[in-house]
């Protein structure tokens, strides 16, 4: 067999292998949705979960494994799969919409620090998209700055020089904007750290070790963010700014940390 011959069976085998894993991967979706809709929701989070064990992984999986979680009632689960779906898709109006009526079986309420106006903007201004988003948001404005400056300068009229140049230096804020965001929102997602309670009731030490003074308890599906690591305990903070240790198998990481 020579060279070529082996090489083009080993791109067959590669390309049906992947054709197979793909249709597996969307039968067990189909599957996971008729459970659901028939009232088997804890097949339904079987089905999903083993999509995940494929390390496969989408915004509309994540969504689905979070409705059947509160189908359930499993409070961690649907708050912490609610999250990953925002995570890839943070605009979606049926993501947000649920993940709002999960915060409700939380027992915890806590209320965040105050921000100021703009970094409330900017906030939600990021959160329109993911990073890769807004980074390919930035590419198309490039591109369009490129092609309205090329417009201008070969275009004849004094009209449409004036509209291709406004169009540039329009595509050209709107590109820098994004490149910011981009930016912004990559910078955050290195320093935020989030994860869920996971255990029914926990609480938080002020040194990381069982021996030391309680600095308060929290519930499933509360949302807190890792500060550090230290052997078996996570230093976390919570939005309205306190801090305590953890223990790691209390929560669960939305991100590797």
């Amino acid at each position: 067999m020579t060279k070529i011959s082996k090489f083009i069976l080993v791109v067959v085998t590669f390309l049906l292998s992947f054709t197979t894993y793909s249709q597996q991967t969307e039968l067990l979706f189909k599957a996971g949705n008729e459970h659901y809709a028939q009232g088997r929701f804890q097949k339904a989070v079987d089905a999903y979960k083993r999509i995940l064990d494929q390390k496969v992984e989408s915004a509309a999986l994540y969504f689905n494994l979070a409705n059947a979680h509160y189908k359930l009632n499993n409070v961690a689960p649907t708050v912490y799969y609610y999250e990953k779906a925002l995570q890839l898709a943070p605009a979606d109006p049926d993501i947000r919409n649920n993940a709002a009526f999960a915060e409700n079986m939380k027992i915890d309420a806590i209320e965040p620090l105050p921000k100021n106006t703009l970094q409330e903007w900017v906030n939600s201004v990021i959160q329109l998209f993911t990073i890769d988003g807004w980074a390919k948001t930035s590419i198309v404005c490039i591109i369009l700055f490129v092609l309205a400056f090329l417009g201008y300068y070969f275009a004849y009229s004094t009209i449409k020089k004036r509209l291709f140049f406004t169009s540039s230096i329009v595509v050209l804020i709107l590109g820098i904007l994004s490149v910011s965001f981009a930016y912004t929102a990559f910078a955050k997602a290195q320093q935020d750290h989030p994860a869920i309670v996971f255990t029914s009731e926990v609480e938080v030490k002020s040194e990381p070790n069982l021996s030391s003074t309680l600095a308060f308890t929290l519930h499933e599906g509360t949302k807190v963010f890792v500060l550090e690591e230290d052997s078996e305990w996570n230093r976390i903070k919570l939005i309205d700014g306190k801090t305590g240790w953890i223990p790691k198998g209390d929560i669960r990481l939305l991100n590797n940390f």
